[in-house]
Parts: structure tokens; C-alpha cells; sequence
């Protein structure tokens, strides 16, 4: 199975920037759809950033849009989100995860598997 690692994560000042990176292990990677979810203290874990397989369809939270960007790079086994604009309610526990293998309904958390560790995101004020 797909195994996920996240790192990037750290401590900002709000305004600031950071790119989290999610490596896969194995040469399936690019059968599923990834997704980027965060989960801070006391609330849900909720999407934040899903793409389709190949990279051409994006899905983004209104809470970020605009501001975040999810990429892939299927050939590094990589997913990637570029966090601009941070302000400090983005502060959470970030997790990357598997999506289904299909480039529809793929914005779902039920759907999502194999998540990885976490990596935390703290903005300041």
C-alpha cells in the first residue's frame, strides 16, 4: 500500500508563506487522487485542497482559495501545497492522503485513506 510522509510545516509569521510536501512510497501514486486536510484543535478535520490524478483538476475550500495552490508531480511520487497569505486561522495539523482512483467525486473525505503523519502549522499574529 501507499505510504505518506508530509513534512514543511513550521512556524509563521501571519502574511507569511510555507509549501508543504507529501512523499509516497511505491509506483501506484499516480492511479489516485490526492488531497491536502487540516485539523485544528477542537474542530473537524476538513479538506482543504484535492487533485485529480494526472494534476488537471484542482478542488479548493473557500476558506483558502486564492491563496493555497496544490500541485503534483507524479514521477517524484510528490504532492505539494503552497500556503500564501497565512493568516493565523490556518493554524493546524496538516495531513496528506490517497483519494479514490477516479478524476470525479474525488473531493469526499470518506473516500481518503492511507493518511500520513501530520505536519504542523502555526501562524502568528
Amino acid at each position: 500500500q501507499v505510504q505518506l510522509v508530509e513534512s514543511g510545516g513550521g512556524l509563521v509569521q501571519a502574511g507569511g508563506s510555507l509549501r508543504l510536501s507529501c512523499a509516497a512510497s511505491g509506483r501506484t501514486f499516480s492511479r489516485y487522487a490526492m488531497g491536502w486536510f487540516r485539523q485544528a484543535p477542537g474542530k473537524e478535520r476538513e479538506i482543504v485542497a484535492a487533485i485529480s490524478r494526472s494534476g488537471g483538476i484542482t478542488y479548493y475550500a473557500d476558506s483558502i482559495k486564492g491563496r493555497f495552490t496544490i500541485s503534483r508531480d507524479n514521477a517524484k511520487n510528490t504532492v505539494y501545497l503552497q500556503m500564501n497569505s497565512l493568516k493565523p486561522e490556518d493554524t493546524a495539523v496538516y495531513y496528506c492522503a490517497t483519494g479514490p482512483p477516479r478524476d470525479y467525486d474525488f473531493v469526499t473525505r470518506n473516500d481518503y485513506s492511507n493518511w500520513g503523519q501530520g505536519t504542523q502549522v502555526t501562524v502568528s499574529s
